[in-house]
């Protein structure tokens, strides 16, 4: 499941994750709002990911998508989590992914959206 933010300033997109991601929550909520981001202007993106339940093949499929259909609209991505392996995935492939990207705890959530507006 992927929720999408409300709390967050202009400019900047975010979503939070539970339990499984399924292929339809990234066209029915991620893409719409990415390609609305991307067709005003820059995507500023964080995700906030306090569990990982996993991802189905579609998710994934589309999650790779979704960075590279606006490569060029795409400036930063925030990642938030507790997860060890996620917070370390992130550092070391972070590179790999559109614009800059960056790792941050829970408690640092307000830090993160800062950063992503930045």
């Amino acid at each position: 499941m992927i929720k999408e933010l409300d709390d967050l300033p202009d400019g900047v997109i975010g979503f939070e994750t539970g339990g499984t991601m399924e292929a339809e929550d990234y066209r029915d909520v991620v893409i719409p709002a990415v390609e609305h981001a991307a067709e005003h202007g820059e995507v500023r993106f964080v995700i906030v990911i306090p569990e990982f339940a996993g991802m189905t093949g579609g998710a994934i499929w589309q999650d790779l998508k979704v960075g590279f259909e606006n490569v060029h609209r795409w400036k930063r991505t925030a990642v938030v989590t507790d997860i060890p392996w996620i917070t370390h995935l992130t550092t070391l492939f972070g590179w790999m992914s559109p614009g800059e990207t960056r790792a941050f705890r829970l408690a640092e959530r307000a830090a993160a959206v800062d950063w992503a507006a930045g």
